[in-house]
């Protein structure tokens, strides 16, 4: 590597360490720029003794003393293989890390948040709508109860310009549009794919506000996508925990005589679960516990299983040679299916060693493409066949989109596997790939959610 390109290669680092660092709600600009020609200082001392530039940078993020904990935290941000060689090794927490001062730095803004979703909830009702009776309602606006507050905790944790404060209002304006102003009954199946295809247009949004004013770096959009496990994870566990504190709520009030079946019901669910979507949220912005590291492993966990069930549902298709029934319910568990095959393959990437050479796992995997990629061809022949033969609906208009969508990424992804298997193409690849990808999920989201029900006369 030439001298020219060495330095640039810092200065890029350079440059992820002082947007990381600027992001940290416990810092002002003026520490961030004392840190950066602290950080300076010490990578020139570095170069002068004889290291090459991308050890001198690693060595002085470590020596940085009573930042180790910042430094281990920017290391789970960028999970390359030297970061956690270099910097995750220390162990030298002290009594108060600046992780746990700005956990209570966070504390005032996460429960006036949650606050906030749990209101949010509440205030239908006092336009005379409840859950029991508009339902349809509720499940239209859920995600715009809670998730416009968890993207404002991390817009401010972010400090998000204004720009991207002005986008992520004008998004969930729009999200509000779509929940309530088209005139969809309550049978309708626009109204069923705008409950489905909304939450996942304006949890790219959320996105929005993780990546603040990132928005084009593959990493911190790879970082997005280990939130959501991690969140889904947590979320799992909030549920866990709601469900049994539910029954200790049932029993010992009525070991007083009082059945508390209405606050359970019209507040205590409702109001928790939104609140649980900002404190879920938080707690793996903390990383409170390795609980962060459970998707790349459940990732691990279920790829030989799901990988077995697919192979075997096409043999059994060659086999058998029956068709495939695409009612509604089908063609929504075809697509949650791929979808889960796309999580696999997304959560197993964002904990590889990007250096590491191609292994079983790696070939694993390139077996689960293969086999969702060939059930996505039999779906879309399918719903293909159906369209021609009884004409098209708003369900099969949305599955056929997003098995085309899914067909697109699964092959290009088996064909970045294979020639990574094959030696061919660097891993880096497959993850640019994926994460350039994601912008393609959040726009036919918006599609289906916005332009769907007038295209179908909302039917």
């Amino acid at each position: 590597m030439s001298p020219t390109d060495e330095q640039q290669g810092l200065e890029t680092q350079f440059a992820q360490w002082r947007s990381y660092v600027r992001h940290r709600p416990e810092l002002r600009q003026s520490d961030a720029e004392e840190l950066e020609d602290h950080l300076r200082d010490s990578v020139d001392e570095l170069l002068g003794v004889g290291l090459r530039a991308d050890e001198a940078f690693l060595v002085a993020v470590k020596r940085m003393g009573g930042l180790d904990e910042l430094s281990r935290e920017f290391a789970r941000e960028h999970s390359e293989r030297l970061w956690k060689q270099l910097v995750l090794s220390a162990d030298t927490d002290g009594p108060e890390t600046g992780t746990a001062r700005g956990r209570r730095h966070d504390l005032l803004p996460v429960a006036l948040c949650a606050a906030g979703a749990a209101v949010s909830i509440k205030v239908p009702a006092l336009f005379g709508l409840d859950l029991e009776h508009d339902a349809a309602f509720y499940a239209r606006n859920l995600a715009l109860f809670a998730l416009p507050w968890l993207a404002a905790l991390l817009a401010w944790r972010r400090r998000a310009a204004p720009p991207v404060v002005g986008a992520l209002v004008a998004l969930f304006a729009l999200g509000a549009v779509a929940a309530n102003v088209y005139p969809l009954a309550e049978d309708s199946q626009s109204i069923v794919l705008t409950g489905i295809h909304l939450p996942i247009a304006l949890w790219f949004v959320v996105g929005l506000a993780y990546v603040a004013d990132e928005v084009r770096a593959a990493r911190r959009r790879m970082d997005f996508v280990r939130f959501t496990g991690e969140w889904v994870v947590y979320m799992a566990l909030i549920g866990i925990g709601g469900g049994l504190l539910i029954p200790f709520v049932f029993g010992i009030f009525k070991a007083i005589g009082i059945v508390p079946e209405a606050f359970v019901v019209h507040w205590l669910l409702p109001c928790g679960g939104v609140a649980a979507v900002v404190v879920a949220g938080w707690l793996v912005e903390a990383k409170q516990s390795v609980v962060e590291n459970m998707a790349p492993v459940l990732a691990r966990l279920f790829t030989p299983l799901i990988a077995a069930v697919l192979l075997a549902f096409l043999v059994t298709v060659g086999w058998t040679s029956a068709g495939i029934d695409l009612e509604r319910e089908a063609l929504i568990l075809f697509d949650v299916l791929l979808a889960v095959v796309l999580g696999l393959l997304l959560y197993s990437i964002s904990a590889r060693d990007p250096l590491a050479p191609p292994s079983v796992f790696d070939k694993l995997q390139l077996v689960l493409v293969v086999c969702a990629l060939a059930i996505d061809v039999l779906v879309l022949v399918e719903i293909t066949g159906r369209i021609s033969e009884y004409g098209t609906t708003p369900n099969k208009a949305a599955a056929l989109g997003e098995n085309v969508i899914l067909l697109a990424n699964l092959a290009w992804s088996a064909r970045l596997l294979l020639d990574f298997v094959r030696r061919r193409t660097p891993f880096a690849r497959l993850e640019q790939w994926q994460t350039g990808y994601l912008p393609v999920y959040a726009a036919w989201a918006w599609i289906v959610a916005l332009v769907f029900p007038p295209l179908f006369d909302y039917l």
